[in-house]
């Protein structure tokens, strides 16, 4: 992102939906797996690695049971990255009017575009998590029923539509923002971590002084800055995704916010929790915003947008 000029904002907005769409295609069940086993507390361990919960996933609920929650993540995902990348390029165009654009200028760029994005993300988040889940809550009913409150019934798990419609019901547009505080924690460092760290990977393999980088540069620069950024703020996406489940097992610990879900996880389950997913977290990042170079190298929106305007004319 090299300091596009703002008349370009709505190409930016297609290439950013276009690349969430095809990232969240790719590595969704990878995501899934991720919250399974972020979500799992000690005592109630139903999954032992990635593959061991996509294996048991598939077994008990089919292939499709891996694009629990794809949904809401598919129809979310583009306003959410286009929000993303277009407001990093905004603050990064908006910063370098006055001079050289800075480290410290990159980085507030950063956060400027994780701060803009949370709008989106924390109710995507929140709904995608509690249909992520929901083969987790019914596959401990079936295999570890001592986990499960007493006198608990076995419900069908809710649409998007429906958890949606209870939530605002129940608690008004604050139950689609809850574990604001968690996503703002993550979201805003990763951005700072990874928009800065992208840019200068990727001047690494520019031809020459003003030439572009090559798209497989790019695409790597992403992969790398991009599985750096999701690793380093773990931990809180731990935490989030704590906070932000609904449904849990008679065992597992409730928490009343971020301070005692640190707290909690810390005593009962140690420092090594926080990492939880850590790896499927890299796996699903890095292609996501590789990705998302490619189509902004390829600059898929610009081409679009032209085709519109002949067509128009």
């Amino acid at each position: 992102f090299e300091n596009p000029p703002p008349t370009l904002l709505p190409a930016k907005l297609i290439n950013g939906g276009i690349a969430g769409l095809i990232g969240v295609t790719c590595v969704f069940p990878i995501d899934l797996a991720k919250t399974r086993l972020q979500n799992q507390q000690n005592g109630a361990r139903l999954y032992t690695s990635m593959s061991d919960c996509l294996i048991k996933t598939i077994r008990s609920e089919g292939y499709f049971g891996m694009y629990r929650g794809a949904a809401v993540n598919l129809t979310l995902v583009t306003p959410e990255k286009a929000i993303k990348l277009a407001a990093n390029d905004f603050f990064r165009h908006h910063f370098s009017k006055d001079g050289k654009l800075t480290l410290f200028k990159e980085m507030l760029a950063g956060c400027g575009a994780g701060t803009c994005q949370v709008i989106v993300t924390t109710p995507m988040e929140m709904l995608k998590i509690q249909l992520q889940d929901a083969g987790r809550i019914a596959a401990q009913r079936k295999l570890m029923p001592e986990t499960v409150a007493a006198g608990t019934v076995e419900t069908k798990s809710p649409t998007a539509m429906q958890l949606t419609r209870e939530l605002l019901r129940e608690k008004g547009i604050a139950g689609l923002y809850k574990g604001l505080g968690a996503t703002l924690l993550r979201d805003v460092p990763f951005s700072i971590i990874y928009f800065p760290l992208f840019a200068n990977l990727n001047n690494l393999g520019k031809r020459g002084v003003e030439g572009p980088a090559p798209f497989y540069v790019s695409f790597i620069s992403g992969c790398l800055a991009g599985s750096t950024a999701a690793v380093a703020v773990n931990p809180v996406d731990v935490i989030k995704t704590r906070l932000q489940s609904l449904n849990r097992g008679s065992t597992e610990d409730t928490y009343s916010g971020v301070t005692d879900c640190i707290r909690k996880i810390l005593r009962n389950e140690g420092p090594s929790a926080f990492l939880k997913g850590a790896y499927c977290r890299a796996l699903v990042i890095a292609p996501l915003f590789g990705i998302a170079q490619v189509i902004y190298f390829l600059g898929v929106g610009e081409l679009i947008l032209s085709f519109f305007t002949k067509f128009r004319y």
